[in-house]
């Protein structure tokens, strides 16, 4: 199976934080699944690091070249669905990983109920 990890997610789980399920930590863990992280997530990164809204437990350049993870690039065809998308959910980030996931047909592993408005399949 694909995932599409949210920001949130990818950082709860690289930080062994306990917030993040055992559902969704199973299915990052497991080996059969393509785990991917978008491009928007390290943006969003950088912007909230950069205002002092987070603090890092790795450095940036750790995070980017994790192992076992697929950077997911933004492409028109995402725009494109993103252009389209309702207003259930207002961050501009979760909007483009919610496009993304529309656009690739693949699952977000992500604790944002607002998700659930739009037609993918969420894993927490």
């Amino acid at each position: 199976m694909n995932l599409l990890l949210d920001t949130q997610a990818f950082l709860w789980y690289e930080a062994a934080d306990l917030r993040l399920t055992d559902k969704a930590k199973d299915a990052i863990q497991n080996p059969g699944n393509i785990k991917f992280i978008s491009i928007a997530s390290f943006w969003e990164i950088v912007i909230k690091a950069s205002l002092g809204k987070l603090q890092l437990n790795k450095p940036l350049e750790i995070l980017y070249s994790l192992k076992g993870y697929q950077h997911l690039n933004i492409s028109f065809f995402h725009f494109e669905k993103l252009m389209n998308l309702e207003f259930h959910h207002k961050d501009p980030f979760d909007r483009l990983i919610i496009s993304q996931a529309l656009a690739e047909k693949i699952h977000v592993v992500s604790n944002d109920e607002f998700f659930d408005k739009y037609e993918i399949k969420r894993i927490w």
